[in-house]
């Protein structure tokens, strides 16, 4: 089954890792073929920044996605330049700290930059905890190879944290998409 998955926020959120270990839980432990691409201001950090993956059971022939289903978007910016033209049946996960708009379709409110600051006391994993937020609210992925994937991406020391906040995420969603 074909996903197509826009990150969006601001330059420093780690949206751009977020989509790289999106797609290397695709392919290393689900399986399947996984695509990423990845758009940034000239600025490192602040600027509007936007990455992508598309996650397939069949050989992906064109590498933009045109047409996502999921949206992860942690900034306002990033929802009015990426989000705002979400349709009707895709569904957003936004950070509920950051994002004031709300989109047409099915949408999971994660407070996640709050949460990484009150909870774990590092705003840096705001990224991990959307990534668990987004891997229990769709399934685009498994919950397994999203671990595996984070702890081979993450810096050597940073384990413990990471998965906390993946592991927080999924809590957040879950919470989210009962009430």
């Amino acid at each position: 089954m074909r996903h197509e998955v826009r990150f969006s926020g601001f330059g420093g959120q780690g949206i751009i890792l977020s989509a790289v270990i999106l797609g290397r839980a695709a392919v290393m432990y689900d399986g399947n073929y996984a695509v990423q691409t990845q758009v940034y201001g000239p600025e490192a950090r602040g600027g509007a920044s936007m990455s992508a993956v598309i996650i397939d059971d069949q050989p992906i022939l064109y590498p933009k996605v045109t047409n996502p289903d999921i949206f992860v978007i942690m900034s306002q910016e990033g929802f009015e330049k990426y989000g705002v033209q979400a349709g009707e049946h895709a569904v957003m996960i936004l950070d509920s700290s950051l994002v004031q708009s709300r989109p047409q379709c099915r949408c999971t409110e994660i407070p996640a930059t709050r949460e990484a600051k009150q909870t774990l006391g590092r705003d840096i994993v705001a990224n991990i905890i959307m990534l668990g937020a987004l891997v229990r609210t769709t399934g685009v992925v498994g919950e397994v190879a999203i671990e595996k994937a984070i702890l081979d991406s993450v810096p050597k020391g940073t384990e413990n944290l990471n998965l906390k906040a993946m592991k927080l995420g999924f809590e957040l969603a879950e919470k989210e998409n009962v009430t």
